[in-house]
């Protein structure tokens, strides 16, 4: 059957067998991470009296793995089976959770931040895989879809995370909480034994030098591709963005709008809730939009909304404000994914998402180190601004790449 009649005859989005199971591993997964987040961060500032120095190897523990093992999990996702990957990297990390829960049992209380690292490191090799599966098993056209899909499952956990990881640590402890971690990743395995079969073949044992190549090729092969590279540029400015305005959140909730710390989880709630609708609406109308649009509609959104934020000093303002940004960010999230999925070539996509997602994280974190010194140099306005500008400018790279097309030879979904 040729392209052109599978997509005419590709059966609806969520009865998508595929697309079934991965949303209900990732509901399981994201059980796991909030409790999990929640629980360590909860229980370090207790045990060190909110050291500022503990608290912050949290953050250390989950975004160093990303720079180290992004490209090679990448690299390694494109060259094993994306499935048997994903089942494996869930039990290690189950495996490793009870291990940990036994030396947290035993005494060790700075055990707690290897949960943290170790699934980071994991998650390095099982989320490209997902990524390769998600282009095999669900047609062109339903790619923007099945993103929003995604999105709107983050934006419910980021609304219910929280308070599902606040309530199991307060109510149970931590080695409960760490111990459901353990659970949620063997279900999640379990799981995953439903995904059909996929007839990605897994590279042999390769020749000397192999590796490096394979790993090579992945920068290459965004460098080579003009919207890869743009994007992976509003990747960077993204991330710069959105760091230094997390960062400073804080600051919005009790200089600006005089309020006490407790008040910023309104303003995340307010977000998270906004992202939920704005999933579900671009969900419906994502085949009508080119993920470039979707991309620099979503940064455009994002200029002027953290411009209004931080020289707001109006609560009703800055609510209203953080609801519409929430309802317009998943076009970014979603503009992204799409068009990585559409313009790599299937047998690269792992290394692909390798490349450009370090881009955004790394630049994420940059910009949170230096929050503390701007905000000694400058009044918030004038850095939410610049944040802002960031975005615009992110919208910008956008222009060139408006009216591309994605490659042919980059599609890749399971032909019968």
């Amino acid at each position: 059957m040729n392209r052109q009649e599978k997509s005419t005859n590709a059966p609806s989005l969520l009865r998508n067998r595929f697309l079934q199971t991965i949303l209900l591993s990732s509901v399981l997964l994201q059980i796991g991470i909030w409790v999990r987040n929640f629980a360590i961060l909860l229980y370090v500032a207790d045990r060190t009296n909110n050291d500022p120095y503990a608290i912050s190897l949290i953050s250390v523990a989950e975004f160093a793995p990303i720079f180290v093992f992004s490209f090679i999990g990448g690299t390694f996702a494109d060259r094993w089976r994306p499935k048997r990957t994903m089942i494996w990297c869930d039990l290690l990390s189950a495996v490793s959770v009870f291990a940990v829960l036994l030396t947290v049992h035993y005494g060790s209380w700075h055990s707690v931040y290897l949960v943290a690292f170790i699934s980071a490191i994991l998650s390095q090799f099982s989320q490209p895989s997902s990524m390769r599966l998600f282009k095999y098993h669900v047609p062109e056209e339903q790619l923007q879809q099945g993103m929003a899909l995604f999105q709107s499952l983050m934006a419910i956990f980021m609304v219910l995370g929280p308070m599902l990881g606040t309530f199991v640590y307060s109510t149970f402890g931590l080695e409960t909480s760490i111990a459901i971690m353990g659970v949620v990743f063997l279900l999640s395995a379990l799981v995953l034994v439903r995904l059909p079969e996929d007839n990605l073949k897994p590279q042999t044992t390769a020749a000397k030098g192999q590796f490096r190549k394979d790993f090579i090729e992945g920068f290459r092969y965004v460098w080579h591709s003009q919207v890869l590279r743009m994007l992976g540029l509003a990747f960077i400015l993204a991330g710069l963005a959105v760091g230094v305005a997390q960062a400073l959140n804080l600051f919005i909730v009790t200089e600006r709008l005089g309020k006490s710390e407790e008040f910023l989880q309104y303003l995340l709630m307010v977000n998270g809730a906004a992202m939920l609708i704005g999933g579900g609406v671009v969900a419906v109308f994502a085949k009508r939009v080119p993920p470039q649009l979707l991309l620099a509609i979503g940064m455009l959104a994002g200029a002027v909304c953290t411009i209004i934020v931080g020289y707001s000093t109006s609560v009703p303002v800055t609510l209203t404000v953080q609801f519409l940004n929430g309802l317009v960010f998943p076009c970014i999230h979603i503009g992204i994914s799409t068009m990585i999925l559409k313009w790599s070539h299937s047998s690269i996509v792992g290394r692909v998402n390798g490349v450009l997602n370090p881009m955004f994280v790394g630049m994420m974190v940059v910009s949170m180190s230096f929050a503390g010194a701007l905000k000694d140099a400058f009044s918030l306005g004038t850095i939410y601004s610049g944040a802002g500008l960031l975005f615009f400018l992110g919208a910008l790279v956008m222009v060139p790449i408006m009216n591309q097309k994605a490659p042919d030879h980059a599609h890749a979904v399971q032909e019968t």
